[in-house]
């Protein structure tokens, strides 16, 4: 892997924790899971035990263990691993934070804590930088994702004078739908070199206009080929294809949205698309319906995004 030194940018893979049907890790489909990322979808950064991989529903140690085998099987294949070192507790976020840089990880991120919440932007800067202090030699990234935390506080204000009180603070995962807040963050830092990674992967050209330097999320597992090429268009200037790419991906993202779509049908989708058995969610998150999968397969086929059709019923049911 790259230098932790060298700029987080272009996409990047929210990944999947793969399970078995008792819902333990199954780190034997990891090596593969690299490899495909790739050589077929052409994602060469990962962002692992976030949301999409279930990383608040896994245990410390089963987190360890994850970030362990994507470090490991990413080596010289992968240009940035960064691990989601968030968590409830200071001290957990800490401990996960020194192990991703005793094992070579290329970068931290860290969610707010949801249950008691930081209050204000100096509330959050404080808990970001005790958890920045446990991996010194490491970025460290705010993932930004009010939906889920319920914590309002804007990532413009929180990027004012951060990097004051963090030193080692590298950009922002931004989640969240207020372009107005994103579009700020751009304008008021872009001299900081911050990594601004967008993070509504539906609304990703939208936020290239702004200025995002990359993205992070779940669709580049299986749709990295598509929004490369629009990546590419963009930087082409070539408004009209990147568009036509964007709306193509916005045509599947909108179906199963209406359907329902959340980690459990993330990881059917990827097991019909990629062939690698990705499981089912870990509970209290449910399996995807058989409907779901059978509506799914059909819009991805219609869009030509079935690389893979013909897949043995067990990965479609382990999904």
């Amino acid at each position: 892997m790259a230098s932790p030194k060298k700029k987080l940018q272009g996409l990047v893979a929210a990944t999947i924790t793969p399970m078995t049907e008792h819902g333990e890790i199954n780190f034997s489909v990891i090596g593969q899971y690299v490899d495909y990322l790739v050589e077929k979808q052409g994602v060469k950064n990962v962002f692992v035990n976030g949301t999409t991989g279930e990383g608040l529903s896994l245990s410390i140690s089963e987190r360890r263990q994850v970030a362990e085998e994507w470090v490991t099987k990413g080596r010289n294949k992968l240009d940035q691993v960064v691990i989601h070192v968030g968590a409830l507790s200071l001290k957990e976020s800490q401990e996960l934070a020194k192990h991703a840089a005793e094992i070579g990880a290329n970068g931290i991120a860290v969610i707010a804590p949801f249950f008691f919440k930081p209050q204000n932007k100096d509330d959050l800067t404080e808990f970001l930088k005790e958890v920045a202090a446990a991996a010194p030699g490491l970025p460290l990234y705010y993932y930004h994702i009010p939906s889920l935390t319920g914590v309002k506080i804007r990532a413009e204000e929180l990027l004012d004078g951060i990097q004051e009180k963090v030193p080692t603070f590298g950009g922002l995962k931004f989640s969240d739908m207020d372009l107005l807040d994103f579009g700020q963050c751009v304008d008021q830092h872009r001299q900081r070199h911050f990594a601004l990674l967008f993070g509504v992967d539906e609304q990703l050209l939208s936020a290239l206009v702004m200025g995002a330097t990359g993205a992070v999320g779940s669709t580049y597992n299986y749709l990295g080929k598509k929004t490369n090429q629009m990546l590419e268009a963009f930087e082409q200037k070539d408004l009209s294809s990147a568009l036509n790419h964007q709306f193509c991906i916005q045509r599947f993202i909108n179906f199963v949205v209406k359907l329902g779509f959340g980690v459990p049908q993330t990881k059917a989708v990827m097991t019909l698309v990629s062939g690698i058995p990705m499981g089912p969610p870990r509970l209290p998150l449910q399996k995807a319906s058989k409907e779901f999968i059978e509506k799914a397969e059909a819009k991805l086929k219609s869009l030509d995004f079935l690389c893979f059709p013909g897949l043995k019923n067990a990965n479609l049911e382990a999904s």
